[in-house]
């Protein structure tokens, strides 16, 4: 008898046939997760981390390291589940398989609202906002409605590429991550054979606070990483238009976030090389993280902050570019199911492309530009999202449990003792932001919440109506 969940067999789960158009190679898998991944927060977040790491650069690159084993267990469980269902959708339709339409739908639901459209118009603020920084007194610099202004621009002209076609919008990824690397590696390489300073890695701090107060500096560190690490997950949603997704989605997962992990390492080393610790201690007692661009003018003097204000230009506009491909796959999924609006569900009659939730994406996304506090209201989210990211990871046993004939062509090493690992992790962190936070975390589960409301009173009777014809 054949498995099933729902009206989703095991056949059209694990099936690579697709109304969608596969254009996205390895190369340009990659290069997705890249440049969401690396953005402008490679310049200051190697600061935050070397402050919670009781200012001993030994532990604050063993951090780093932690920090990207962590993000790297993370993607091996999603490198199983994309492999095992390569459809649009990604965590959505891991959750609905997993636990059902309500849990599902509760994740696609915070995420058109606030997580991912979120995402997007913080990084469009971002890009004007760089830009500003590099036009220092000018009238652009001094206008607000300006700078939100060019910020919906940026996100019209990158949904517009996108509508185009996925393949179109991954040559616009590949091109941006390759300029946006060019500064990053310049620093990086410079800062390696040019900087005299010999920085001491002893990973105890000067401090000595003991063995218990170390593993707590690194655990609040790892958490400061992981806005470095965040966006691997983005991956996922396009594997309906991945060429050979059992193959390349896990490799491209694997590669980018181990390639990302050591360019971190290697960053933040050469600037230890090229910024003296007495220099470091009193930018961060001053509050001051951005070491990146420190040693960038320490290199190259006034042409250090144009390089790295076009690296972040670059890095931002790469990573806005990477999620607005991303993300409305999720809402094509649900449209589809029957289980968010119906126009969400139709594709560009010649590019193949989900063009209303591409549209639907940006103008959720450009009326939270408009909103005031948007720093505040898209971290309301963060917890919601935890939540979802350890029920996706557990749902790697659920389904092992639920799909035990179903192919898998790739498989979590260790499993179940790593699945249980960093689903105990995401606890962690998911207590520690109660604990720290009790607030915010209460008011970003009203949004989840609000989300099962909705379902409940109109799409699980548009569900059974459609499931019934």
């Amino acid at each position: 008898m054949q498995e099933q969940s729902g009206n989703h067999s095991v056949q059209e789960l694990s099936s690579e046939q697709t109304e969608l158009r596969r254009e996205v190679g390895l190369f340009g898998g990659i290069s997705v997760l890249a440049g969401i991944m690396i953005g402008s927060g490679i310049f200051y977040i190697g600061g935050i981390v070397l402050q919670r790491s009781g200012m001993s650069l030994g532990l604050a690159l063993l951090v780093w390291l932690v920090g990207g084993l962590v993000t790297l267990m993370s993607g091996i469980c999603y490198a199983e589940l994309g492999a095992m269902m390569p459809k649009a959708g990604g965590s959505y339709v891991y959750l609905r398989e997993a636990y059902g339409e309500r849990v599902a739908f509760m994740s696609g639901f915070s995420s058109f609202v606030l997580g991912s459209s979120g995402s997007n118009a913080a990084l469009g603020v971002a890009f004007s906002s760089a830009i500003a920084s590099m036009l220092p007194g000018s009238g652009f610099a001094q206008s607000d409605v300006a700078q939100k202004g060019l910020a919906i621009a940026m996100i019209l002209l990158l949904t517009a590429i996108n509508v185009y076609g996925v393949k179109l919008g991954s040559v616009v990824q590949n091109i941006f991550l390759v300029l946006k690397l060019l500064p990053i590696i310049l620093i990086l390489v410079c800062g390696l054979v040019m900087g005299e300073q010999t920085p001491q890695l002893s990973i105890v701090p000067q401090s000595n606070p003991g063995v218990f107060a170390m593993l707590g500096m690194v655990a609040y560190g790892v958490v400061a990483t992981m806005w470095a690490y965040e966006g691997w997950t983005n991956l996922n949603g396009l594997a309906e238009e991945i060429k050979k997704p059992k193959r390349n989605l896990p490799m491209a997962i694997i590669i980018a976030i181990s390639s990302i992990t050591v360019l971190y390492i290697l960053f933040n080393f050469a600037v230890y090389r090229v910024v003296p610790y007495d220099t470091v201690l009193d930018m961060v007692e001053q509050g001051n993280y951005y070491l990146g661009t420190e040693a960038a003018n320490m290199l190259f003097g006034k042409a250090g902050g144009v390089i790295v204000g076009s690296a972040m230009v670059l890095a931002i506009f790469n990573s806005l570019n990477g999620c607005i491909m991303a993300f409305p796959r999720t809402y094509y999924a649900m449209a589809k199911d029957g289980a968010f609006f119906k126009a969400m569900a139709k594709l560009h009659p010649t590019h193949k492309t989900p063009v209303n939730a591409l549209i639907g994406s940006a103008v959720v996304s450009i009326l939270l530009v408009c909103a005031r506090d948007l720093s505040q209201l898209t971290s309301l989210v963060a917890f919601s999202s935890m939540v979802f990211n350890g029920l996706t990871f557990y749902a790697v046993i659920r389904l092992r449990k639920k799909y035990p004939t179903m192919e898998r062509p790739y498989k979590v090493i260790g499993y179940p003792v790593m699945v249980i690992l960093i689903c105990l992790i995401m606890v962690g962190l998911m207590v520690n932001t109660l604990v720290e936070d009790p607030m915010t975390s209460l008011i970003g589960l009203l949004v989840p919440a609000a989300g099962l409301l909705l379902y409940e009173c109109v799409f699980k009777k548009n569900r059974m109506n459609r499931e019934e014809i």
